[in-house]
């Protein structure tokens, strides 16, 4: 039992930051048609200043997210305005793939020289090195946080995309720009709004997810599969497709790893194969949320 409760609490955890990455790429790919590969770059870079900022700086933990994730989408705001507009609803897929495979290997290029090539870590205050009382059991604090926040960030989406002008706009705007410009609505910002939302979730998720996903020199062309095997199976564009799809896969890549460790993530690619097998087209194909 006690194994078992560890892979709920574990698998939920690395569930949900899966969940609060992937979702901006779900986002992107399912509403502005565009295959971003340089997701994970943006959410290495959430994490390496997240680092720079607590140990190098000094800053608290909640002030170093706050900054790592405003500064993350401050400078990824002119990659939309320079490269990301001239593709956003392209037929090439390759072009989409190329640029934006191109545009990672030169973040992790640069992060790596600013940063230097080594794991980074992000120490977490007192206040999330404990553990929570759940009736007769206990989770880690960090653990609960990180649940706590998946929980919130889905909510809130939903919230955006379908109870707010925002939300009706940009899906008008997805679905026939020439007509939603004419009546008035500025797509060139819906689109940028959109985009800064995505890889602000990115960078969140590099910061909250450190313990999980480690800060390596490499962890944006390690991990991105990892995002979208999650947009693959929940479906493009739906938030709650890929909240479902990073708690399976989630849940099931942490039983793997707690059960029998030296098949690695052989449980994760394997869920996905079924899946997929099962589902080609994902969990919610084709839904906003």
């Amino acid at each position: 039992m006690e194994t078992m409760f560890g892979i709920a609490v574990d698998g939920v955890a690395y569930g949900m930051i899966l969940f609060i990455i992937s979702v901006g790429l779900s986002v992107t790919l399912g509403l502005m048609r565009v295959v971003n590969l340089a997701h994970g770059a943006f959410a290495m870079v959430g994490g390496y200043v997240a680092s720079y900022a607590a140990q190098t700086a000094g800053l608290s933990y909640g002030l170093a997210l706050v900054v790592a994730v405003a500064l993350t989408v401050l400078a990824t705001l002119p990659l939309e305005r320079l490269l990301y507009r001239r593709i956003y609803g392209s037929a090439n897929e390759l072009a989409q793939v190329l640029l934006t495979i191109g545009l990672t290997f030169v973040i992790v290029a640069g992060i790596n020289y600013l940063f230097g090539p080594t794991l980074k870590r992000i120490p977490l205050p007192e206040m999330l090195t404990g553990t929570v009382e759940l009736g007769p059991k206990a989770i880690p604090t960090h653990r609960a946080f990180v649940i706590a926040a998946g929980a919130a960030t889905l909510l809130g989406l939903w919230w955006l995309l379908e109870r707010t002008d925002f939300g009706i706009r940009l899906r008008a705007a997805v679905d026939d720009p020439a007509m939603a410009a004419a009546l008035g609505i500025r797509t060139e910002r819906l689109y940028l709004a959109t985009f800064a939302l995505g890889t602000g979730l990115a960078a969140l998720g590099g910061v909250l997810g450190a313990e999980l996903l480690p800060l390596e020199p490499y962890y944006a062309i390690r991990y991105i599969v990892l995002f979208l095997a999650v947009v693959a199976v929940g479906g493009a564009g739906s938030i709650f497709g890929s909240a479902a799809a990073a708690l399976a896969l989630g849940i099931v890549d942490t039983a793997g790893k707690y059960l029998i460790p030296n098949f690695g993530e052989f449980f994760f690619y394997a869920a996905l194969i079924l899946i997929l097998f099962r589902w080609p087209h994902g969990f919610f194909k084709g839904r906003a949320a």
